[in-house]
């Protein structure tokens, strides 16, 4: 798989932001030839914030017994932070999933012509089913046709949609060395949802790709006794998350 690219910077206008965007790493998606423009291609994590979090208003109509007014999750920024990290990789055809009763005979269809089959099995001692907790799972794999570039020293979180549990299937996680592995990363997955028929779409998110730099890994940890300095830091931050409004944005968080 060659000849095709898909490459996301991070930057802007202007000179110093042009230079910089020129100089950041760059995470590329390569397709065959043959698939490109045919298939959705992999896109911030972002764009595919799910429905139920974007019809959310961000305040309840009601208020705390401070008089601040009751917010919902969409008022959330960690939560938008996590729905904006990395990439999400889309399912590139229509798929329909049959689940029997049982939940381990599954059929899967897909349109004549498709270049390549979206979805295998995995035989199912793969995870050891069906000893628990996979008494009654088939495991099954997305077919990825995107190979992923990374710069060197950079690995890729391959994990379900963050906070998609909307979603009738859960990935497997895996961690890879995309900066050396040269070839495309495919994704096991477990159906969770309910039986009987169901469509997967084209461009539902089947996984959310987080590169991360290998030498910014935390491997020392401490667990201690807080101190007097910090038990007050701590309270103090407490109350001002709950007798402020919007604290955390002004106050703690930074801009991704």
């Amino acid at each position: 798989m060659s000849g095709y690219k898909i490459s996301f910077g991070i930057g802007g206008p202007g000179g110093t932001a042009v230079a910089a965007q020129a100089a950041a790493p760059t995470i590329e998606f390569l397709c065959d030839p043959a698939l490109a423009g045919t298939i959705p291609a992999p896109e911030r994590a972002i764009r595919f914030a799910p429905d139920w979090f974007r019809r959310l208003n961000r305040e309840m109509g009601m208020t705390y017994e401070n008089g601040l007014p009751a917010m919902t999750a969409k008022a959330c920024l960690p939560m938008t932070d996590a729905f904006s990290l990395g990439f999400v990789l889309p399912l590139p055809f229509d798929v329909l999933i049959a689940v029997p009763e049982d939940r381990v005979s599954i059929r899967m269809g897909w349109a004549e012509g498709v270049p390549f089959q979206p979805v295998e099995q995995h035989h199912p001692a793969q995870i050891g089913a069906p000893e628990p907790p996979f008494e009654r799972t088939m495991p099954l794999k997305f077919i990825n046709p995107w190979r992923i570039k990374v710069p060197d020293g950079y690995s890729v979180l391959f994990v379900q949609p963050l906070s998609r549990p909307d979603l009738p299937f859960t990935c497997f996680s895996g961690f890879v060395d995309c900066d050396r592995f040269d070839t495309t990363v495919n994704l096991p997955f477990a159906w969770t949802g309910p039986v009987g028929e169901h469509v997967l779409p084209a461009g539902t998110p089947i996984a959310q790709l987080i590169p991360i730099r290998r030498d910014t890994l935390i491997k020392n940890s401490a667990a201690r006794a807080s101190t007097a300095e910090e038990l007050a830091a701590q309270a103090a931050a407490r109350d001002r998350k709950y007798g402020e409004e919007s604290t955390y944005m002004r106050e703690w968080r930074v801009k991704k």
